[in-house]
C-alpha cells in the first residue's frame, strides 16, 4: 500500500509534509511509474518552505484526513520543492500561465500519468469561497473530467506542451546598442510611482535588476526616480529595521506590509543595487542598509563551513509576520522614556499601522537624518532587537543552493570591494569554496558538472542553467577582485559544460541540460523573474570572459545569446534588465588592466580603487609582470612603469596613460 514517501527527503519543505495523511511521493521515477501503472492522474503540488499560503493550504487540506482520503483514492500525489526543482516549477508555471491563470505558490497542477498538465491553479480553500471552489470538491470534479473527457484532456495537454515548446523559441533580432538601452531607461522613468517609488501598485516587487539597469543608463531624472524607490524600500516595512535584510515584496503600494519571508536571492540583488547606488550618491542610508544586511547574512544565513542558507519563513507560531510586528504596549515597555522619540520616527500609533499591530517603518520621511539622531535611533533599535530575540523565530530553510549562493557570492564580493571590507571578501570566498567542494559532481577534461542543492552532507538534483551561470559569475567576481586564477579556470570549465549540454541552435541556453530525463519539456527564457534570467547572467559571464581572456569565441557566444532575445526586448523591454546590462557591457566595457603581482600592495591599492568608481560595471584584470595579453587586447604591449604596479583604463581600442595611484585611476575612470 502506498504511503507518504517524504521522510527520507532533504528539503525542509518536503519534510514539513512528511506526516501528512496524503500519500505524497517526491518527484521521481517511482512516482511516475506508479501513475503509469495505476493510470491515475497526478496531483502535483509545488511550493517552498517559506511560503505562507503553502502553509495555509497544508493546514486546511493536506493535514485533513477526509481530504487526504479523496486525494489518495483518485490521484498519485507528488510534492515538489520549487527551490530544489526550479526546472519542474518553470514548466508547470508556464503551463498555468497558458491556462490563463496567474502563477504563484502553492502551485496546484493536475497532470496525466505521463506528467502532462491539463488543468491547474494555485491556492484553493477547503470550502468554496471568494469565487474559488473548495479543494475536495475540485479534486473530485477533476477526476471525473479526466475519466469521462479524455479527448478534451488530450487536446488540452497537447496544446499546452506545444505552446511551451514554442515559448522556448524566442524572437531574435539585432543586439540592443547603448543608445537604445539609454532610451529604455529614460522611458521607464515615467512608469515609476512618484509617491512611493517602484513599479505598479500592489503587490509591489523590488525589480532590482531593472532598477540597476536604469541607474546605469538613465539620465539624472531617472537616477532621482531610482533613488526615490531605494529610499522608500530602505525605510519601508519591507526592510527589517532591527535585524537587517529585506523581505520578498510588499503587499501594498507604499512598501509598508511585506510578505515577510526573507530570501537569499532577493538580498543578494538588494546588496548589489544599494552598493552601486551608494557609489554614485554617497547616501549614508544605502551604506547602512548594506552593512546591516551583510550582518544579517553572516549572523543568520551562513553555514559554519561557509555556504549560505536559502530562506527564512514568513510565519512563526503559525502566524505570518508575528516575529516582526509589535504592539504599542510592547514598544512602550521596551523603550520607556524614549518611546515618544522613537514612535515619531517609526510610525508607531494607537491601534497600529497593520491589522492592529505595528510594522516598523520610516516611510513618512524616508531620508537619513543627522548623525546624532541616527545614532540615537540605532541604539534604540539595538534595544528592541534584544527584546525581539527570545521570540519564537521563523523557520530556517537551511539547504544550500548553487545558483543562489552564486548570486550572493558575487554581490558580497562587489560590496566588499566597494566598502573596503576584507572580512566580507573572505566570507564570499568561503561560500564559493563550499559550493565548489560540495556541489561539483565531477570535472572531466575542460568541463565541470554541478549539482543544484545540498543539505546535511547530501547533494542532489541536476544543476540548471542558473546554477552554472551564477557560479561562473561568482568565480569571475572573485578573480577580478583578487587576481586569483583558480576561479577564472572554474568559470571557463562551467561555461564549457553549458556549451556542450545546454546551448540551443539559436545561441541561447535551455534551462535544463540534454541529459535530463524526468522533465516533459525544456524551457528557455531571457526574462528576469524573482531571480535574474540565467541567459542574462551567462551573457554577462561570456562578455567578461572575452575581455579577460581575449578569446573571440566568448564574444561570439555572448552575441548569440543577446541576438536570440533581442526581438523580444524590442517589443517589450520590461523584465530584460540583466540582458540589457550584458549588452551594454559588451558594447562599452570600461577595462582596468593592472600589471603587478596579485598580492603586491600597490596592485591591491589600484584594484581596490577600481571598485570605488561610480561606474556600475567594469572589467578588472590583474596581470603578473611579463604575462602576455592577447594581441587584440587594447592594453597589449603595455608595461609597468619604474618596476611598480601600473594600471591602464581602456575603452574600446583606446587606453589611458599609465597610472600608479588610486586618485589617478579614479580620475581616468571618471572621464
Amino acid at each position: 500500500m502506498t504511503r507518504n514517501m517524504l521522510a527520507n527527503e532533504t528539503s525542509p519543505y518536503l519534510l514539513q509534509h512528511a506526516d501528512n495523511p496524503v500519500h505524497w511521493y517526491p518527484w521521481g521515477a517511482e512516482a511516475l511509474a506508479d501513475a503509469r501503472a495505476s493510470q491515475k492522474p497526478i496531483l502535483l503540488s509545488i511550493g517552498y518552505a517559506a511560503c505562507h499560503w503553502c502553509h495555509v493550504m497544508a493546514h486546511e487540506s493536506f493535514e485533513d484526513p477526509g481530504t487526504a482520503d479523496v486525494m489518495n483514492r483518485l490521484f498519485v500525489n507528488i510534492k515538489v520543492d520549487r527551490e530544489e526543482r526550479p526546472d519542474l516549477d518553470a514548466i508547470y508555471q508556464a503551463a498555468l500561465s497558458l491556462m490563463g491563470e496567474q502563477g504563484g505558490w502553492p502551485l496546484t497542477m493536475f497532470c496525466t500519468p505521463e506528467g502532462k498538465p491539463f488543468w491547474g491553479g494555485t491556492y484553493f480553500p477547503p470550502r468554496a469561497s471568494f469565487g474559488r471552489p473548495g479543494f475536495p470538491d475540485l479534486v473530485a470534479h477533476i477526476d471525473k473530467i479526466y475519466r469521462t473527457e479524455q479527448d478534451k484532456v488530450a487536446l488540452n495537454t497537447n496544446g499546452i506542451l506545444g505552446a511551451i515548446a514554442e515559448m522556448a523559441q524566442p524572437q531574435s533580432g539585432d543586439i540592443p546598442p547603448p543608445e537604445m538601452i539609454r532610451t529604455i531607461a529614460t522611458a521607464l522613468t515615467e512608469e515609476i510611482d512618484r509617491d512611493h517609488g517602484g513599479f505598479g501598485t500592489a503587490p509591489k516587487f523590488p525589480q532590482c535588476g531593472f532598477l540597476k539597469m536604469m541607474w546605469a543608463y538613465g539620465d539624472a531624472n531617472t537616477c532621482e526616480a531610482v533613488m526615490l524607490t531605494l529610499n522608500h524600500m530602505a525605510q519601508g516595512g519591507i526592510y527589517d529595521h532591527l535585524g537587517g535584510g529585506f523581505a520578498r515584496y510588499s503587499t501594498d503600494p507604499a512598501w509598508l506590509v511585506p510578505h515577510f519571508e526573507k530570501m537569499l536571492y532577493d538580498n543578494a540583488q538588494f546588496l548589489e543595487l544599494y552598493g552601486i547606488a551608494w557609489r554614485g550618491s554617497q547616501n549614508p542610508l544605502y551604506a547602512a542598509r548594506v552593512n546591516e544586511t551583510v550582518d544579517w547574512l553572516l549572523r543568520e544565513m551562513t553555514h559554519p563551513d561557509g555556504g549560505f542558507y536559502s530562506t527564512l519563513d514568513a510565519d512563526s507560531e503559525g502566524v505570518e509576520g508575528k516575529f516582526y510586528v509589535w504592539s504599542e504596549t510592547e514598544l512602550k515597555d521596551a523603550l520607556g522614556e524614549n518611546f515618544s522619540f522613537f514612535a515619531g520616527a517609526y510610525d508607531i500609533r494607537p491601534g497600529g499601522n497593520w491589522d492592529g499591530h505595528t510594522i516598523l517603518n520610516r516611510n513618512a520621511d524616508p531620508v537619513w537624518k543627522d548623525d546624532a539622531t541616527e545614532t540615537r535611533l540605532g541604539e534604540l533599535r539595538e534595544e528592541l532587537f534584544k527584546v525581539r530575540t527570545p521570540r519564537m523565530r521563523p523557520a530556517l530553510d537551511d539547504k544550500i543552493l548553487t545558483d543562489w549562493n552564486g548570486l550572493m557570492t558575487a554581490a558580497l564580493v562587489e560590496v566588499a570591494m566597494t566598502f573596503s571590507r576584507p572580512d566580507w571578501l573572505s566570507a564570499a570566498r568561503n561560500a564559493y569554496d563550499f559550493v565548489i567542494s560540495e556541489l561539483v559532481l565531477h570535472s572531466h577534461g575542460s568541463e565541470t558538472e554541478l549539482l543544484h542543492s545540498w543539505r546535511n552532507g547530501d547533494a542532489r538534483h541536476r544543476a540548471t542553467l542558473d546554477d552554472y551561470a551564477a557560479l561562473a559569475r561568482a568565480g569571475l567576481a572573485l578573480h577580478e577582485a583578487t587576481g586569483d586564477q583558480t576561479p577564472l579556470s572554474h568559470a571557463r570549465n562551467l561555461v564549457a559544460y553549458l556549451d556542450a549540454h545546454f546551448m540551443d541552435q539559436d545561441g541561447a541556453y535551455f534551462f535544463t541540460d540534454d541529459r535530463a530525463t524526468d522533465v516533459i519539456a525544456r524551457t528557455k527564457s531571457g526574462f528576469d523573474n524573482a531571480t535574474p534570467a540565467g541567459n542574462g547572467i551567462i551573457a554577462e559571464v561570456l562578455v567578461r570572459l572575452f575581455y579577460l581572456t581575449g578569446e573571440t569565441s566568448y564574444r561570439h557566444r555572448a552575441e548569440g545569446v543577446l541576438r536570440a532575445f533581442a526581438g523580444e526586448i524590442e517589443q517589450n523591454a520590461f523584465g530584460y534588465g540583466t540582458l540589457l546590462m550584458a549588452s551594454g557591457l559588451l558594447a562599452d566595457a570600461p577595462q582596468v588592466t593592472i600589471i603587478g603581482a596579485p598580492d603586491d600592495t600597490l596592485t591591491e591599492v589600484l584594484r581596490a580603487a577600481a571598485y570605488k568608481s561610480e561606474i556600475p560595471m567594469r572589467i578588472v584584470m590583474t596581470l603578473t609582470p611579463g604575462a602576455a595579453l592577447p594581441d587584440n587586447h587594447p592594453a597589449y604591449g603595455k608595461t609597468q612603469i619604474n618596476g611598480a604596479a601600473t594600471a591602464y583604463v581602456c575603452r574600446g581600442p583606446v587606453c589611458s596613460p599609465p597610472v600608479q595611484t588610486s586618485e589617478a585611476l579614479l580620475l581616468e575612470l571618471s572621464r
